[in-house]
């Protein structure tokens, strides 16, 4: 199991949400480089981050952070956040980014996903969000009337890398994965699945592990180790099933 610890940015800085508010959000840190750092020393595989601003303003806000973060870790880097052209992704990839997360435009343009598949295969990644079961979109502002299930099936087949699923209402509460609807979504597609949203504990992690033969193949965790609940070495032990 991959563990991707998250960095998630509003205004330059490491920050977590509450449940996706924007308006309850907790700085972390104000150097995204020396946090990318600091998880790449930690033993980290990848890095998780998102362009919180970019997210709600349609667009990738957060730059300087975002090439602070790849320059200073030596690990592959996932990005989403306003990420909504093939231009935007290929400049991504082009600034060292390995994995571009789609969300918003996942829902709203499902050709524009299928076409970057085609044209950057292996590198792009469909974020389901959803609240209640419904997908969410712009920043986890707006919902929509799609199943997760649904949209994830729209794109069976065309190259999608990996589907990052994140139950909203879980997301930075520490109340623990949900790991039912997680595991409901892995079954419904052949494309692997990233869980994310309320992992409070390395039980949680554990978990999550345990729904690898359902093809969950990884988990984000943010909030539990930016405030120690859980240390890299433990969630690194858990992952190995140790």
């Amino acid at each position: 199991m991959i563990i991707y610890p998250a960095i998630d940015l509003k205004g330059g800085q490491c920050v977590r949400l509450y449940k996706g508010d924007m308006n309850q959000d907790t700085v972390y840190n104000d150097d995204p480089g020396a946090q990318a750092l600091k998880w790449a020393q930690s033993g980290f595989s990848w890095i998780h981050v998102v362009d919180l601003d970019g997210a709600v303003q349609g667009q990738p806000v957060n730059h300087d952070a975002v090439k602070s973060i790849i320059n200073a870790a030596d690990i592959p880097v996932q990005l989403g956040g306003g990420i909504r052209t093939l231009e935007q992704i290929e400049h991504w990839l082009n600034e060292g980014v390995s994995r571009v997360i789609l969300g918003t435009v996942a829902v709203r343009d499902p050709d524009l996903v299928k076409k970057a598949c085609y044209e950057f295969p292996g590198q792009i990644v469909v974020g389901i969000d959803a609240r209640g079961g419904k997908v969410a979109v712009e920043g986890w502002v707006e919902a929509s009337d799609l199943d997760a299930t649904e949209l994830a099936k729209i794109f069976e087949d065309v190259g999608v890398s990996t589907i990052i699923y994140t139950d909203i209402d879980r997301d930075g509460t520490g109340q623990g994965v949900n790991i039912v609807s997680t595991i409901s979504l892995a079954q419904s597609t052949s494309i692997p699945v990233i869980a994310s949203g309320g992992v409070g504990s390395v039980d949680d992690l554990k978990l999550v592990r345990e729904a690898a033969q359902y093809g969950v193949e990884g988990v984000v965790v943010g909030k539990a180790l930016y405030d120690g609940r859980i240390s890299p070495e433990d969630a690194l032990k858990a992952a190995n099933g140790e």
